[in-house]
């Protein structure tokens, strides 16, 4: 008897511990992790409104200025042949409704053989670059006059020229400076700086912060044409593998508020930080796996992806947006981690789907636009609708 009350003693005094542990020591319990914050978009199938019958080309660029107007950059030489080409610049209200056009050959000025990137700096001026084996960028006046030229035809196209461009792709004015950084990027491999009003050489700079290299001194990349046979698949790549020690293909780049450069490297399939001045800070994939072995299409586009960047309209700017080419979709990352945070858009053409997006902007209310080239042909709205938590 005595032995079964000693028992029955324990077994309540373990039963009191197991209820002191699970009320009593409730605050020493692990807490539920937060939930993650993700921005929410809503297409706007209806935007932009296209007047006079005109027709769009491949659009290679979008912007927004300080009124929140959104600028168009399309090529008239790409619309099919019966059709009314819209002109190569466009300009659009928010509510998608048309306020002017203009561009095309000019007196004192080249227009770019193939128009690629635009800009809209703070003080109202508008930069236009071209990739098709152009050398200059141009700067215009709201309403189309000609400002400025970087860059002439016949010089030499090299990374080491300092007096132009070789096939530029995108460019940003940052107001603090007074600067234009220019993503030199089908032809050279560089991000080179330029001050905004006299067109003055400042200062350049390769991936990771290295003196950038022409192609035939490059090793590594996919431009130096490395036998198909050394080629290591994404795959089978260690996460501690760098990438290329040069960029290849600088497709964009941007300037957060706080002062840092934000460079897409497309076919590098990364985005790289900088400072102002072109120290290099980090790096983050994205779509490393995808892959167009020997140069087909068939497998994921052409195998490039970090198209464009953006950034959210916070003060803070929390979340910073990659187009990821050739997967077809917008990747929402944590600007200061870089940490991949989720995920929208596939391959299509209907509305929220993108056929090889090629360059993004967004406005001061959080909407994101997006440009298409190829077969893709437009400029679509994304309506930011806040921040919500993570499905």
């Amino acid at each position: 008897m005595k032995m079964k009350l000693r028992i029955y003693g324990q077994i309540a005094l373990l039963a009191v511990a197991a209820m002191a542990g699970t009320c009593g020591s409730a605050a020493a319990q692990p807490k539920p992790a937060a939930e993650r914050m993700i921005p929410k978009f809503r297409v706007d199938p209806h935007w932009p409104k296209i007047p006079h019958g005109w027709t769009l080309g491949q659009v290679s660029g979008v912007a927004c200025d300080a009124e929140d107007h959104i600028w168009v950059l399309q090529r008239p030489r790409t619309v099919h042949t019966g059709q009314k080409p819209a002109p190569p610049v466009l300009e659009f209200d928010q509510a998608g409704n048309y306020i002017q056009g203009w561009g095309g050959p000019g007196q004192g000025y080249d227009w770019p053989a193939q128009e690629h990137g635009i800009f809209v700096d703070s003080k109202g001026y508008v930069w236009i670059n071209g990739s098709g084996n152009d050398d200059q960028v141009l700067k215009f006046t709201e309403a189309g006059k000609f400002v400025l030229q970087i860059g002439h035809g016949g010089q030499a196209k090299s990374n080491q020229n300092t007096q132009g461009f070789w096939k530029p792709t995108a460019l940003f004015v940052y107001p603090k400076t007074n600067e234009v950084f220019v993503a030199d990027g089908y032809g050279n491999k560089r991000i080179i700086v330029f001050d905004a009003d006299t067109g003055a050489y400042k200062r350049m700079w390769g991936a990771f912060g290295n003196v950038p290299m022409d192609n035939s001194a490059v090793d590594g990349s996919r431009t130096a044409q490395a036998p198909e046979v050394d080629r290591i698949p994404a795959r089978n790549l260690p996460a501690s593998d760098p990438g290329p020690a040069q960029f290849d293909t600088v497709h964009d780049v941007k300037i957060s508020n706080d002062g840092l450069v934000y460079v897409a490297d497309r076919g590098g399939k990364r985005v790289q930080v900088y400072t102002i001045e072109g120290k290099y800070l980090q790096q983050t994939f994205i779509d490393r796996w995808c892959e167009a072995p020997g140069g087909s299409n068939n497998y994921c586009g052409n195998g490039e992806t970090a198209a464009s960047v953006a950034f959210s309209a916070d003060a803070g700017q929390r979340f910073l947006y990659v187009a990821s080419r050739s997967p077809e979709r917008v990747w929402v990352l944590d600007r200061k981690t870089l940490e991949p945070l989720t995920s929208f858009g596939r391959p299509g053409v209907a509305p929220g789907e993108f056929y090889v997006i090629h360059e993004m902007a967004t406005d001061s209310n959080g909407n994101l636009y997006t440009a298409e080239v190829e077969d893709g042909r437009r400029v679509q709205k994304f309506v930011f609708e806040g921040v919500v938590p993570e499905p």
